[in-house]
């Protein structure tokens, strides 16, 4: 029995040396932020970032103006939702769905106890809402043209020749050739690191460029975080006030958002973490379908607003789908033609034009299957799901 229970310390003594090991090894190479990682995905039960995470973290408040809530649509709720589609939100655990049609809420409906002034992560929808601050940038002068170089205003990169050929419009249109691997479930990569690691900055300035800027299109969050330091230093300002300043407060926003900072505090995770309701994520997808202009006024130029939402065909090869503009996804092979904004899980911001509809979806899940639904499937097929079955509801209150 002594035997026993002597091999059992001893097992136990080298398990927690083991462990004592492998966090100082990970402190020793940088790569301590796994363990935030560990506690808020693995020991929450969860393999990756969730929409809720702006609980766990710092968070710089986007002040709203007065509010101004969304007009009903003579329609209101009224049309039932498909099973097809109700089969699919229900499948992949979505909480909110809003629909807007003709610049009114048409849809409107909530499930999992979720309420209407509850807020939760946009994930790279932020993506976008960067893009739009930079052409805000331009438009008042602190960022001179979408060819002005990188290393204006980040001399970090000076010396790296592809850095000095990127331009500010690399960074939005996804085509800058930054060293980066794009990856929410492995422990171990950049876009990780970021989404726990303390300092942003310091990750997003000491890495490298591995391709030649302006050519191909690569998904990559590094550049819009990039992106985002670029503008935080043309202009002197953070992002939380800069998105609050141009467009929270002019679209009379609901309710306060929030943006979740990097673990010392200091900068907004911009490619990922703005957090709002469904009813407000929805007024950025109608002041794109009207082009910048809200409430008699011109928010963003309709030029910038064109250039965000037509596929950058330059950057992609002859034949090959051009799925992307301006740091918006696009599929102008659909009948309608749409673009979104798309993040992490299945949080979307669907916009049909032809159809005067905007389509917010939030939730817990993404649909991963590949169903040849359209060409932007690999980023989740209940992109099309959410806008057939909407079409066909559309077509049903019309008629």
């Amino acid at each position: 029995m002594n035997s026993k229970k002597s091999l059992f310390i001893k097992v136990l003594n080298y398990f927690v040396l083991l462990v004592i090991l492998l966090i100082v090894g990970l402190y020793i190479t940088g790569n301590q932020y796994i363990l935030k990682g560990i506690q808020l995905t693995y020991l929450k039960g969860r393999s990756t970032a969730g929409i809720y995470d702006y609980t766990d973290f710092t968070n710089r408040k986007i002040e709203k103006g007065n509010a101004l809530p969304w007009q009903k649509h003579k329609n209101y709720n009224q049309i039932a939702i498909t099973d097809t589609l109700k089969n699919e939100l229900l499948d992949f655990e979505t909480e909110a769905l809003v629909v807007i049609k003709d610049g009114k809420l048409w849809l409107e409906h909530y499930w999992n106890n979720r309420k209407p002034t509850a807020i939760s992560n946009s994930f790279s929808m932020s993506k976008s809402y960067v893009t739009m601050l930079m052409f805000k940038a331009l438009e008042n002068g602190d960022i001179k043209s979408l060819n002005q170089p990188i290393i204006d205003f980040m001399p970090e990169f000076k010396g790296d020749k592809l850095a000095e050929k990127c331009t500010v419009g690399d960074f939005a249109a996804m085509t800058s050739g930054f060293d980066w691997k794009e990856d929410y479930y492995l422990p171990l990569n950049p876009t990780a690191k970021a989404y726990f690691a303390d300092d942003i900055k310091e990750q997003m300035l000491s890495r490298k460029f591995i391709k030649e800027p302006g050519g191909h299109f690569e998904y990559l969050s590094g550049n819009t975080q990039l992106l985002a330091i670029l503008i935080e230093r043309a202009t002197g300002k953070n992002l939380s006030h800069l998105l609050s300043q141009h467009f929270w407060k002019p679209l009379g926003m609901e309710n306060n958002g929030l943006w979740s900072l990097d673990g010392n505090g200091k900068m907004e995770k911009a490619y990922c973490c703005v957090n709002a309701t469904a009813l407000d994520y929805a007024k950025i997808g109608q002041l794109l379908l009207q082009k910048g202009h809200w409430s008699g006024k011109q928010l963003i130029d309709s030029m910038h607003i064109e250039k965000m939402v037509k596929p950058n065909y330059k950057a992609f090869n002859a034949g090959e789908p051009a799925i992307y503009g301006y740091s918006i996804w696009t599929d102008y092979e659909h009948s309608p033609t749409f673009y979104a904004l798309l993040g992490h899980l299945g949080q979307r911001t669907i916009v049909i034009p032809e159809e005067n509809l905007v389509i917010v979806r939030l939730g817990k899940k993404k649909d991963k299957r590949i169903l040849n639904k359209g060409i932007l499937q690999k980023t989740g097929t209940d992109i099309y799901y959410l806008v057939d079955e909407i079409l066909k509801m559309n077509q049903e209150n019309a008629e």
